[in-house]
């Protein structure tokens, strides 16, 4: 399930944002106010909901704003269907748009769709509620607070964190994160794992799981 930034200047377009895609349990963050989304934390978000025609600044201003500084996929809401619009919002950064007024139905394919073929090499950060990768200083932290892990730990939770929900045995993470020349056998492999959930669990994450008898994965 998916977090997702909604930006609208109608408080009941984002009411009905939440109530739609919460059918498929998404949780949407509404803004009403550009200003709002300007100043997030877009690293915490999945996808990105936002209306063209907004006092102030306009969706497509604002899309070229944050657009550096998010990977995710972005949609615009908008009656501005001409082709020249088209042409504006997707050079910025945009990947779709969504016709208002919107149907339930069409909204929930749409979104569903970007967010089941989002394959984008992320650049900036993951995060999973409380708990943020930045891939930039390769640090772990929980509730904004760092996590102390060793070069091997932060690169077993970044593996399996951009491969989740997905299994990894042992050797497979192995040669990912030390490389096939390693001489760690799969008991080290179990205690890096060990270690870096001993340290989350600490903070209070718990997101690596292990899978009896294949390997591990992360379930955020």
């Amino acid at each position: 399930m998916a977090r997702i930034l909604a930006i609208d200047d109608e408080r009941a377009i984002l009411d009905a944002l939440a109530r739609v895609l919460g059918r498929d349990g998404h949780e949407v963050v509404g803004a009403d106010d550009p200003a709002q989304a300007l100043g997030a934390d877009l690293s915490r978000f999945d996808l990105v909901l936002c209306d063209v025609m907004m006092p102030g600044v306009d969706g497509f201003e604002l899309v070229r704003r944050i657009r550096p500084a998010f990977d995710g996929p972005i949609v615009f809401l908008t009656a501005k269907v001409a082709e020249e619009d088209a042409v504006v919002g997707y050079g910025l950064g945009a990947d779709d748009y969504v016709r208002k007024p919107f149907g339930a139905a069409e909204l929930r394919a749409k979104v569903a769709a970007h967010l089941r073929r989002e394959g984008r090499e992320r650049t900036h950060a993951l995060s999973f509620g409380d708990v943020r990768i930045d891939l930039g200083s390769k640090e772990v932290s929980v509730g904004g607070s760092p996590v102390a892990l060793t070069p091997t730990e932060y690169g077993v939770c970044e593996l399996l964190a951009r491969r989740r929900g997905q299994v990894l045995s042992r050797a497979q993470i192995r040669e990912s994160v030390l490389g096939w020349e390693s001489e760690a056998d799969d008991d080290a492999i179990s205690m890096h794992v060990s270690r870096a959930r001993r340290k989350l669990s600490a903070a209070g994450a718990d997101p690596i799981e292990t899978v009896w008898g294949m390997g591990y994965k992360w379930q955020l």
